[in-house]
């Protein structure tokens, strides 16, 4: 698909006001999660016309002095750790216009993504992370007299809830509202403890290999399984659960008695879970492991004030073997699920960033299969004076171990799942989905 996009000029939007500057903390929840976060947003033609560039553009230097890290750029502390050094400098603003309708889009979650990634903006020629301004715009005019937000953020920055946060606030600067909800920015509330206290194990770090050093020839063959799937081309495709297949789904995972309900999560998380592992063959005695983020607003003690500004989420994992996992009732992963969960309270979570603190480790992706949950993202907070968006989502497909949930359909009670596997595996994914879930 080529939608004919002719960017302009990039131009820096700094704080419209003072702002604070030095170097910003980050706690070690944003230090594992430094990904570039690429999202677009697609608004129909207003009722009158309205300059919609100009109207964000203007917004974004007023809220900026309240978000006055976005400003900043990402560097490195003498720590070796990430930081961001507010210089005030700005936000990245690029304006477009795209060759065509904004109907020519169609579903974004089934979009060409090479087609979306116009439409957020791209810094060719950078080597890593540290040469990425921490936040970039692009709005891109349609010919119809739509436009579309597309929104480049490094997660170090915010997580997705404290991105709404961000957004609506940005909004309501558009509409002329006041903040309703002010940032907090001290993230040291979740610094690491002095000294580190490391008191739980977190396989979420660890890399899985076979329980048997002597299996070497298992390991050989999953090696041979992984470097062929890496010669053949992912197929990516999106499945769609309605709020009765999802309610179906948990009933199904409660009905042997091994558990007294579930939520549509961990209902979702562990059917996908199994269902991969049997779609990619991996062998009975394979470890598994299933990681995802929980939100630690409430978790943590004292909880997160309202508005904080940074990642309020920690990394848990499900573990089993894939013969097992396969082998029992949907029951048993989706315990899995539950027990990860459960195991996320204050303890767990000071732990966890003391982990970092000593070992300076990242979640291994080995063995790995990442679910990342955007269903619960309230994207109709982006009403920057003329309605909700019509549709929002990623701008990019999620890497080979990631799977996206994201919200669908007109009330947003049904979830799209989407993820990507070989092609051989993909087939298998879906007859195996369609022959029990999505007839």
């Amino acid at each position: 698909m080529e939608l004919g996009v002719r960017r302009g000029d990039p131009v820096l939007v700094p704080p419209a006001g003072e702002t604070k500057k030095g170097l910003y903390f980050l706690s070690n929840l944003d230090q594992n999660i430094a990904v570039v976060v690429r999202t677009v947003y697609c608004f129909g033609p207003a009722t009158p016309p309205v300059a919609a560039a100009a109207v964000m553009r203007e917004a974004l230097g007023r809220v900026l002095v309240h978000y006055y890290p976005l400003a900043g750029r990402v560097v490195l502390s003498s720590e070796g750790k990430l930081a961001v050094d507010c210089t005030g400098e700005g936000a990245v603003f690029v304006e477009a216009d795209a060759g065509c309708d904004l109907a020519a889009l169609g579903d974004i979650s089934s979009t060409d993504t090479a087609a979306l990634g116009t439409l957020v903006c791209d810094f060719p020629g950078t080597e890593n992370l540290l040469q990425i301004p921490p936040f970039a715009i692009q709005v891109t005019r349609f010919r119809c007299g739509g436009f579309t937000l597309g929104l480049s953020i490094n997660h170090c920055m915010f997580d997705g809830a404290a991105a709404m946060e961000f957004i609506n606030s940005w909004a309501e600067m558009a509409r002329g509202s006041p903040l309703s909800l002010p940032p907090f920015l001290h993230r040291s509330l979740l610094a690491a403890r002095s000294p580190p206290q490391i008191r739980h194990p977190h396989p979420e770090f660890s890399e899985l290999r076979h329980p048997h050093h002597h299996r070497r020839r298992e390991e050989e063959e999953e090696q041979q399984q992984e470097e062929e799937e890496e010669k053949e081309e992912l197929q990516y495709r999106s499945f769609c659960f309605s709020p009765e297949q999802l309610e179906e789904l948990k009933r199904t995972a409660a009905a042997k008695g091994e558990l007294t309900g579930c939520t549509s999560f961990e209902a979702l998380a562990g059917l996908i879970w199994r269902t991969r592992a049997a779609a990619l063959r991996l062998p009975p005695s394979q470890p598994t492991k299933l990681l995802f983020a929980v939100d630690v607003r409430q978790r943590v003690a004292p909880p997160l004030p309202p508005g904080y500004f940074g990642n309020g989420i920690v990394l848990t994992c499900a573990g089993g073997a894939a013969g097992e996992l396969v082998g029992r009732p949907l029951g048993f992963a989706v315990g899995e699920v539950q027990k990860a969960i459960r195991r996320v309270d204050d303890d767990f979570v000071r732990s966890a960033i003391d982990f970092f603190e000593v070992t300076r480790a990242r979640p291994s992706l080995a063995a790995t299969f990442l679910v990342t949950a955007w269903s619960k993202l309230p994207f109709d907070v982006a009403d920057f004076g003329w309605g909700p968006p019509l549709q929002a989502g990623p701008a990019a497909l999620p890497e080979k171990e990631v799977a996206l949930f994201l919200s669908h359909g007109r009330e947003k009670k049904s979830v799209n799942v989407l993820l990507g596997l070989p092609a051989v595996a993909m087939d298998t994914f879906q007859r195996l989905l369609e022959a029990q879930w999505l007839t």
